[in-house]
């Protein structure tokens, strides 16, 4: 139970709550369920939007025109296929997924965060636009904040872009005029405050329409500040607590300050510092009868050592949210830890539909394996510092919360925790509209204790390749420039012959994994590996016996492509390893392999085919996607995965070091048994990870059941 300076005045608003949270709420009694259980809620996470066809209100950068009269203002394919997120085709899919979710009969949208990228005033135009078209058809939409909306809690003028493409298929940068390229009036870049960072204020007042600020048809409305008098829900006084002066609260570095700040400072032995009020976007709304979508802003900006205490307001005086999440909403908005508990219990006693949602992801987002991916790869690899400790997430039970959506991640997947007092929440992981695997939510209550959760991806969307042309243009540029930068920058042209939305974002993240992953995540032993051998290689390597060291891989020529680059040359080298040893030993597993190969019902041969490239693709698809992703690979992969899963040694040897690098003494087979079988082991436990395709969970026997049968999977 959370124990604040808050909480009695917070139970006392759930005690009054009980008697009239609802405008037509007469007695003092909890209102009786909804009669049926049937309002399906989407969940859009991540959508990023760009306004592909913006005006950015300047002569400097107009886009590329096109035949219809449109300008196309879009980000090079380049800066695409070394991101974690798409810029452009997003646009079209966002207008897909809106188009499928109407179709099925959905009229409740919700938002997690990120549904700009970087909330500059032509993307926040662009989606109030279509947001606004698809309200008209009666759809209603409720958006929580996420990083990139904003960025900094604060305008930032200086920001912008680099990798505008021009007609020539060239580069540009476009950047908001106080930036120092516009002040000192450098040629190169375009300037224009279309691409300034917007804070809290600017952005609530554009979208207050999508459930920042309360409507005349909604039950309820209210912020964890809100106060009704009597507990009487009106809306005069919703718009009242709705302002941004009374949004605000105190934020120090050291924790949240206001009424929690006496006791933050006497725990911590000293004075709070570089406290500021910032505001909560945070609401509750009952949109229809029953329904309680709960908007929690986690975002968590912390002063840095820029934080100016005579200008509180100046954007680079906080640090960005992205790494914060709820570990620090724990200390840093323990006001929002008492609201969501004060709204758990009423929704209980009301029997409310309540669905939560926030940018950020409430428990470990990798299946549980973020330890196993510590272990193995790079540090910080796999964005690890984001997820959430395990004492965070028991805190987040603890206050009752049962239903949990998020994004951030861009990753598809569910977890849950029940936490030592039995409580039990569940996290669904939204995926994003604009990576692999892109898809969205829809949540719908069958009972008081029972949601059912489904998964639709979003594989085929209209007019995805209408742009697709202005980037033949850059590709041809790129080829034909001898410029060190340009060269650097080429990419697969095969990537415009996709042929549909999940082809073109399937490419996407196999050259996203060839371009960053593969040198930002994996050590170079590992990396080397993973680019260089087909899962037929791997399979031998898996049965590999032989004592012909990695420095003696340059005598041993023609057998495994792999090479001591990435190894400690030692000293110690023992006697050369005869002519013709590592081939000898290279038949004799290939001969093992093939033989459990054939027990495994794996066509041997076929393994040879999945090239390198296919493989760290796979892995990072599968990261992201987790169950989507083994739908895309066949069964035929999955059974090919599934072998190399079982084939290592049970205790592979641990590899010899020089300080922080492997031996080149170590034997060719010792480094990739000991490495690999804990890669195949983390790629096993992604993909057969909790439920998150079709799944029901039931609140009151504490399970998640796949509602798909023959869903495929590693167990």
């Amino acid at each position: 139970m959370l124990s604040t300076p808050r909480l009695a005045a917070l139970t006392a608003l759930a005690a009054a709550s009980l008697a009239g949270c609802n405008s037509d709420t007469k007695s003092s009694e909890p209102s009786a369920p909804p009669a049926a259980f049937s309002t399906p809620v989407a969940f859009m996470t991540d959508v990023h939007f760009e306004d592909v066809y913006g005006d950015f209100k300047t002569t400097a950068y107009t886009g590329i025109p096109t035949a219809d009269g449109k300008n196309a203002t879009i980000r090079t394919m380049y800066a695409q296929l070394t991101s974690t997120r798409l810029f452009n085709e997003n646009y079209f899919a966002f207008r897909a997924a809106l188009d499928d979710a109407f179709a099925k009969g959905v009229r409740l949208v919700a938002l997690p965060g990120d549904f700009s990228d970087d909330a500059q005033p032509v993307n926040i135009d662009g989606i109030a636009a279509i947001l606004k078209e698809y309200q008209a058809k009666g759809m209603r939409f409720f958006i929580a904040p996420g990083n990139h909306d904003p960025n900094e809690p604060y305008d930032d003028d200086e920001a912008g872009k680099n990798d505008f493409l021009t007609r020539e298929g060239k580069e540009q940068k476009v950047y908001a005029t106080g930036n120092a390229g516009c002040k000192s009036g450098d040629p190169a870049v375009a300037c224009t405050d279309q691409l300034k960072e917007l804070g809290y204020d600017a952005l609530i007042a554009k979208l207050a329409d999508f459930g920042y600020m309360p409507q005349a048809g909604d039950l309820h409305w209210e912020t964890p500040f809100s106060r009704y008098p009597d507990g009487k829900y009106s809306l005069a006084e919703a718009q009242k607590s709705a302002t941004a002066a009374n949004r605000q609260f105190e934020l120090c570095a050291e924790g949240e300050g206001g009424a929690y700040k006496a006791a933050g400072e006497s725990a911590l032995g000293k004075p709070y510092t570089k406290c500021s009020t910032v505001m909560d976007a945070s609401y509750l709304v009952e949109p229809v009868k029953g329904v309680w979508l709960l908007s929690i802003d986690a975002n968590v900006y912390l002063p840095n050592a820029r934080f100016d205490p005579s200008n509180p307001k100046n954007f680079k005086g906080f640090d960005g949210a992205g790494n914060a999440g709820w570990n620090k909403v724990l200390t840093h908005k323990r006001h929002l830890m008492e609201w969501i508990q004060s709204v758990s219990a009423r929704a209980k006693a009301q029997g409310k539909q309540l669905m939560a949602f926030s940018h950020y992801p409430t428990m470990d987002f990798y299946a549980n394996q973020t330890n196993a991916m510590k272990a193995v790869f790079k540090s910080g690899a796999f964005q690890t510092a984001r997820v959430p400790e395990a004492a965070t997430a028991a805190a987040v039970a603890a206050t009752g919360l049962r239903l949990h959506i998020g994004g951030h991640m861009h990753f598809n997947g569910t977890n849950d925790i029940t936490d030592a007092s039995g409580n039990y929440l569940v996290n669904v992981q939204s995926p994003s509209l604009a990576v692999y695997g892109a898809a969205y939510k829809i949540v719908t209550y069958q009972a008081a204790d029972t949601v059912d959760v489904q998964t639709i991806a979003v594989n085929n969307v209209p007019r995805f390749k209408e742009l697709f042309p202005h980037y033949e243009t850059e590709y041809k540029y790129l080829q034909s420039s001898a410029v060190p930068a340009d060269v650097a920058k080429r990419w697969n042209r095969a990537v415009l012959d996709t042929t549909s939305y999940g082809d073109f974002t399937r490419f996407y993240f196999g050259e996203l994994s060839r371009l960053r992953f593969m040198d930002e995540y994996w050590p170079c032993e590992m990396k080397e590996a993973a680019t260089s051998l087909n899962l037929a290689q791997m399979l031998t390597m898996s049965q590999l016996q032989t004592s012909v060291t990695i420095a003696q891989l340059k005598d041993q020529t023609g057998v495994i492509p792999l090479t001591a680059t990435c190894y400690a040359a030692d000293a110690s080298a023992g006697a050369p390893a005869p002519a013709g040893q590592l081939a000898a030993d290279w038949a004799t597993a290939t001969a093992k392999a093939r033989q459990l190969a054939t027990a495994a019902g794996v066509d041997f041969d076929a393994m040879a085919k999945v090239s390198a490239y296919e493989f760290h693709g796979d892995f990072h698809r599968t990261v992201y996607a987790g169950e989507l992703s083994l739908r895309d690979m066949g069964a035929e992969r999955v059974k090919q995965y599934k072998l190399l899963m079982s084939a290592f040694p049970a205790a592979p040897v641990k590899p010899v070091k020089i300080g922080d690098k492997l031996s080149d003494q170590n034997a060719v087979q010792v480094a990739f048994q000991d490495q690999f079988k804990q890669v195949f082991s983390i790629l096993k436990g992604l993909g057969s990870g909790k439920p998150s395709g079709h799944f029901v969970i039931d609140f009151k026997a504490k399970t998640l059941t796949n509602a798909e049968s023959g869903s495929p999977s590693f167990n």
